[in-house]
Order: C-alpha cells, then sequence, then structure tokens
C-alpha cells in the first residue's frame, strides 16, 4: 500500500460544503484506506492506500457525494511526490519568514505550459510565481486580500481545478506522511 495526502477542494468555506474531518477519515478507512489522519478543517487528509493517486481521487470524490450529497474535488499525490514538493520550494526565505504568504498550488491534470506566463503579468504587490514538477508556487508578501489571481483565474489559465496550501500545511502533511511509514500496517 502507498502512502498518500489527499487535498479536498473549497469545503469548510463560509459553512457551506461542510465536511467534519472525523466523518472524513471515517468515510476513508470504509474505502478501505489505513492510517488515516487529517489536519486542520480545510479537508487535508493523509492515508494508505492500494491503487494510483488518480484511482484514489475517484474513489474520494464518488464517496464523499454519496455520504455528503455534493460534490467535492479531491486532488491526492503519494507521499514520495509530496515530499518532492517540499525539497523543490522556489521560495525558502520567504516560507521561513510568512509560511502563511507561500502557497502551493496542484491541480488535478498537469498545469497548461501557457499557465505561469500567463499568470506572472496578473501578479501585483511583488507576488512571485515559479512552477517545479506539477506544481505551482505563489508567494504573496502583502497578502491575499488584494490578489488578482482569483479561483476562477487560477483555475483557467491553469487548465484544471486548482486546489491551495501554505507552506505551513504542506510541511505538516510531509511529517504526517512520514509518521505514517513508522506506524504499523
Amino acid at each position: 500500500m502507498a502512502r498518500f495526502v489527499a487535498l479536498l477542494r473549497g469545503i469548510n468555506v463560509g459553512g457551506h460544503r461542510k465536511v467534519a474531518m472525523a466523518d472524513l477519515s471515517a468515510l476513508a478507512a470504509t474505502l478501505g484506506f489505513t492510517g488515516t489522519a487529517t489536519y486542520i478543517q480545510s479537508g487535508n487528509l493523509t492515508f494508505r492506500a492500494k491503487g494510483t493517486a488518480a484511482a484514489v481521487e475517484k474513489k474520494l470524490e464518488q464517496a464523499i457525494e454519496a455520504r455528503f450529497g455534493f460534490p467535492v474535488e479531491v486532488v491526492a499525490r503519494e507521499a514520495t511526490t509530496w515530499s518532492g514538493y517540499v525539497a523543490e520550494n522556489p521560495f525558502p526565505e520567504a516560507s521561513e519568514a510568512e509560511p502563511n504568504r507561500v502557497m502551493l498550488l496542484l491541480s488535478k491534470a498537469p498545469p497548461a505550459a501557457t499557465a505561469i506566463g500567463a499568470l506572472r503579468p496578473r501578479a501585483v504587490d511583488g507576488e512571485r510565481i515559479e512552477a517545479t514538477s506539477d506544481a505551482i508556487w505563489i508567494h504573496y508578501p502583502a497578502g491575499q486580500a488584494k490578489t488578482k489571481l482569483s479561483p476562477a483565474l487560477l483555475d483557467r489559465l491553469v487548465g484544471s481545478p486548482v486546489t491551495a496550501r501554505n507552506w505551513r500545511t504542506v510541511t505538516k502533511l510531509a511529517e504526517m506522511t512520514a509518521a505514517l511509514e513508522a506506524k504499523p500496517r
């Protein structure tokens, strides 16, 4: 069984599309996932499962819609891929100084080849955008309140639904998947 990180997109925001993390963990267990653990209320799940990341995404999406009554997009990555994101972070100094202002963006499909070139001209207030492997990183030095990089724009220019997590969450999920390796199966 491989170790995975799954990110749920757009849940528990403004009182809409509520998914309790205990319910999410229990649901994952019914799918045969083991060692399930969640982190904060934004839909972060670590676990062991058989199959590919794409298969895990599909299983979770179907089960979430059946259980909660609304669709939720899931982006899943194997733990080895996740640790690669940690190593590839193009903004290490900013991540250390302001971990809540450096975001890892992952999309369901690989980002369009034109995504970075289309996003950079829309950056404001010193925002920096870089690509690594299949990820996009954005540093928001002035915060996200006035950004022009809306979720709809990101989805459109990347060419696939995107979900983002800040550096603090990225590193916590890496720790959680590492801990899964140490736990008995």
